[in-house]
Order: C-alpha cells, then structure tokens, then sequence
C-alpha cells in the first residue's frame, strides 16, 4: 500500500443543527465525504459508539460553546483508549483564535475521556440571533459554496489522519 492509498474508516457524526441549518450543510459534506451517518445526541449510545473508528462532533456555537446536547453527551459518554475524533462548528465570527476558544469547552470534556482530537473545522453560519435578526441577520449565505469546499477537503484529510492503518 502506498502512502497515498488509504482504507475508508468507519466514522460518526454526532450534530446538533437548528435554526438555520448551517452546521447540518456541513456535516453532510463531510458526512458524505466519509461515508458516515449522522446522529443526534440523544441518539448515541454508548456501545455503538464502540463500532467506530473517527467521531465527528458538531454544532453551531451558542454563548461561546457547542450546543449543551453535545456537552451533555460528552460528560455521559464512557472512557475510550485514544478513539480518534474531530469537531466542526459554525459560528458567527470566526477567527483561530476564537474558534480555538469556542471549542476548547467540547475539545476538554473528550480529551478528558481518553479521544484525541485529530483536527477541527469551523466556519462562518448565517445568524439571526438577539437584536441581529432587527437588521437581517449577520452572514447570509453563509456556509457558501467555498465553505463547502473547505468542508470537503477538512473531511478528505481526515479520512488520512482517522484511519488506524498508516
């Protein structure tokens, strides 16, 4: 096998996507990407997660963190031994340092349960949120076409780092 060469992984998708359905266009390019359902929190059960080798785990960002679904899921969910996982978000702005930021509560709680976080992903969602919505929102459009893209080519690159055969 060369280098180039990778065997598909069996992977996951747990999301929590709701008003305006930014985080959900994303998780189904990478979903398709990878070949991997998607699930909501309430969904997963612990044993299934078991039968996975990558989790992807997204939602849009709420007061500087994921939903509470997916926190929720995380404090549950049993101790792994370097299970392999990633998380996606959108959000309204967008920057390393603030997505770093926005993620470190989800990216904690994971960690602390034994996953490496392979890589994350984030970019900028559509938001009607408070006194936005007054004046037409923030973003509109927004995942577009190039976020697309960039979803497509985070989630090829994670089907190299995910697989347990390198």
């Amino acid at each position: 096998m060369t280098s180039v060469d990778v065997l598909p992984i069996r992977a996951l998708l747990v999301l929590v996507s709701y008003h305006h359905r930014n985080t959900e266009k994303i998780a189904r390019v990478i979903a398709d990407v990878l070949d991997a359902p998607i699930r909501s929190p309430q969904d997963i059960r612990s044993e299934a997660i078991q039968g996975y080798e990558l989790i992807g785990f997204g939602s849009g960002i709420y007061d500087g963190m994921h939903h509470k679904e997916l926190l929720s899921l995380a404090e549950r969910m049993p101790e792994v031994d370097g299970k392999r996982a990633f998380l996606f978000s959108t959000s309204a702005i967008i920057n390393d340092d603030k997505v770093a930021k926005d993620h470190s509560a989800l990216r904690s709680r994971l960690q602390q349960k034994g996953y490496e976080i392979v890589d994350e992903f984030a970019c900028k969602g559509y938001n009607t949120n408070s006194f936005l919505k007054y004046f037409g929102g923030m973003n509109k459009g927004r995942p577009n076409q190039e976020d697309v893209e960039l979803a497509e080519r985070f989630a090829l690159n994670l089907n190299r780092k995910g697989s347990t055969n390198d």
